[in-house]
Parts: C-alpha cells; sequence; structure tokens
C-alpha cells in the first residue's frame, strides 16, 4: 500500500466510509450527487429578519462594521460616507462585477480590476454570507479578483441579503447547484470573518497583520 492510499484510507475511515475497495462508480456518483452536510448550528436557523440580525450582530463582535442600505443605487453614496467618515482618499479599486460597474461611482475616483497592492480601498460583491458566525463567502474569478480581498487597507464588501443564509453549508450546497448547472467554479472561496488579525504576540490583539485592517460591509436589503 502507498503512502497516499494509506493516508486517503484513514481519512475514509474516520468519515465511516470502509475501504477504497469497497466503493463502486454508482456509490462514488451517489455520493458525489447527495453529499452528506456537516453539523448545522441551530444559532444560524430562523427567518430572513432573524439571520440578518445575527448576521450583523456576528459581524460586528469581529470587529466589522455594518451599514444597511435600501438599494444598490445607494452603494456608490455609502462607500463614499465612508470615506469621509474614516478620513480615507476617494480613490478606490472597484471588483469588475455586473452589480457594481453598472452603479453611478462618478462621485468618486474609482478603476476597475485587481490589484497589485497600491490601492488603499477596495469594494468587492460577496458571494453569499452565513448568519452563524457573521462570515463573508468571497470567490475568485475575473468579476472578484481575490487580490481585492487581502491587498488593500481597507475592505468594503457589497452584500445583497438575499444571498444570507443561516450556515456554511447551505453556501456550499449552493455552489454544487451553481457548478451543476453551468460552467461556473471558482479557483477558490475565502471565508472572510471580520478584518484581518492576530494576537501571537503576547495575546495582544492586532489589527491589519496580514490583510485587511477594516472591514467593512453593506448589507443590500433590497427585496425587503
Amino acid at each position: 500500500m502507498s503512502s497516499r492510499d494509506y493516508i486517503m484510507g484513514r481519512i475514509r475511515w474516520s468519515l465511516g466510509r470502509g475501504s477504497l475497495e469497497r466503493d463502486d462508480d454508482s456509490q462514488l456518483e451517489e455520493r458525489l450527487a447527495h453529499p452528506k452536510s456537516n453539523l448545522i448550528p441551530a444559532r444560524g436557523q430562523g427567518d430572513a429578519k432573524a439571520q440578518r440580525s445575527l448576521f450583523v450582530k456576528m459581524a460586528k463582535e469581529v470587529n466589522a462594521t455594518v451599514s444597511r442600505l435600501k438599494a444598490f443605487d445607494n452603494v456608490p453614496r455609502a462607500v463614499a460616507k465612508y470615506l469621509k467618515e474614516q478620513d480615507l482618499d476617494d480613490k478606490v479599486r472597484v471588483a469588475p462585477h455586473p452589480h457594481l460597474k453598472d452603479l453611478d461611482w462618478s462621485k468618486l475616483d474609482v478603476s476597475f480590476g485587481f490589484t497589485l497592492g497600491d490601492d488603499e480601498t477596495s469594494v468587492v460583491m460577496a458571494y453569499g454570507a452565513a448568519a452563524e458566525t457573521g462570515s463573508l463567502a468571497l470567490l475568485s474569478g475575473p468579476e472578484s479578483p481575490t487580490s481585492l480581498n487581502f491587498l488593500p487597507d481597507n475592505h468594503i464588501v457589497v452584500l445583497n441579503a438575499a444571498d444570507l443564509v443561516g450556515d456554511y453549508e447551505t453556501i456550499y450546497a449552493r455552489m454544487r447547484r451553481d457548478s451543476n448547472q453551468s460552467d461556473f467554479m471558482p479557483r477558490a472561496m475565502n471565508w472572510v470573518s471580520g478584518p484581518s488579525r492576530t494576537a501571537d504576540i503576547e495575546q495582544t490583539l492586532l489589527l491589519g497583520a496580514h490583510g485587511p485592517r477594516k472591514l467593512h460591509i453593506l448589507l443590500v436589503e433590497e427585496d425587503g
């Protein structure tokens, strides 16, 4: 038995799936088509209103800030307001997502695309979010460059309230549906909960250690 087979066998054993030899093609296809969910905390369950309130609460507990908007058209104004409140320059690098590109950014100095690390503020569109921890699901791709999530000091994320769910498993299930219905499959998905932080040195919390110092979320509740 090779080292790889041994490691994979131990993983399968821990998941209660038996040895590699026990799977035939039909069993494999069945597991891929109907994957089992992991443990789902009850905390994130509830109606849309409850999930939004929980998301805001949990996001703020990890040092993110949140603004709730009534429509996508209000996003540029909300970004300008945040920049002014934080005494930041009005130069912004925006992800070329259709929901963002179609907005009126005329009041700001906006450019679209990935960043090389010389942009102070970025604006991106979230794929979704989980209320249970106040975490954002951010995908990699032409419409959402990963560099915008980690290189600028100030990270502004636009979240459609319709894409906010109770738990992680629901996001993963949505990704599987999207990938089965089209050629959609990002190279990576990052879960972001608050700004970058570390407490490695003397247990002193330091924000912005290896990523954005600030995370501001614009929760768009267009559907009420």
